[in-house]
């Protein structure tokens, strides 16, 4: 095992384990933990005898999204977070997630350039951009709907409403709903099937059937972004996260 110091990196036959670790922020992502999933994502897809990519979290949770003190120092540009995500989608090896615990905002959205995602029972949904001033991002406004359905998707993306594991598999948007625990059990088994497989069948066969949506994701991953960034600088997101973080001084809030 090599690690970073928020990002584990495990190695077996075929498969890459890369598991998000920062467990005293339940997982939240940081500039520098985005940085080191991107890197270590195109690494492993570089790696010609890698034929699965594992995503997951450390200490029970998978990511608790963004984490929102970063946001407060935020430079211009393009974001940490939208570099990886573009990393994420140009990933030709095929992706499989293993989520317990949290998976809240861009924990949410990142799951939709997975190729597989088994959620635990005890998982914890949330797409709460709307509650905090803010729109989707991670291409999400076009994705979720063809994912979940229209009516699932508005209901997800305006209510900010808490899904459970169960519910994210009946919706269509996890693989399997699994026992809590199991979930990098069970995605770790449909990645040793994958080894199986032959690599450059794998690969384009998951460019084929992402290359329709392909241009539409990327200009909506530039489109988020310029909205996102703007929302971000509003009184109404700022008198939001100031809400959160005294909510979360005074009762310990989960996070968001």
């Amino acid at each position: 095992m090599t690690q970073t110091d928020t990002l584990l990196i495990e190695r077996e036959a075929g498969i890459v384990v890369l598991r998000i670790h920062r467990p005293s922020r339940r997982n939240a992502l940081d500039p520098a933990t985005y940085r080191a999933l991107g890197a270590a994502l195109q690494e492993a897809d570089a790696d010609g005898s890698v034929h699965a990519i594992v995503l997951t979290g450390s200490e029970g949770h998978f990511t608790a999204g963004n984490d929102l003190q970063e946001f407060q120092t935020r430079d211009g540009g393009e974001s940490a977070g939208i570099a990886f995500l573009r990393a994420l989608v140009a990933v030709q090896t095929p992706v499989v997630a293993a989520v317990e615990g949290y998976a809240l905002g861009v924990g949410v959205t990142l799951l939709q350039h997975c190729d597989f995602v088994y959620v635990a029972h005890n998982a914890t949904l949330r797409l709460p951009f709307v509650s905090l001033g803010l729109c989707p991002e991670g291409a999400s406004s076009l994705l979720l709907s063809k994912i979940v359905g229209q009516r699932t998707a508005s209901d997800w993306l305006l209510s900010g409403r808490s899904i459970s594991g169960e519910q994210a598999h009946r919706a269509g948007f996890a693989t399997a709903a699994c026992a809590s625990g199991q979930a990098l059990n069970d995605a770790l088994d449909m990645a040793r099937h994958l080894t199986t497989q032959p690599r450059d069948a794998l690969r384009l066969t998951k460019v084929m059937m992402r290359k329709p949506l392909a241009d539409l994701i990327e200009q909506t991953l530039t489109y988020e972004a310029e909205h996102f960034a703007r929302c971000l600088r509003s009184d109404e997101a700022q008198a939001a996260f100031q809400r959160f973080f005294q909510k979360s001084k005074d009762k310990g809030a989960e996070p968001a």
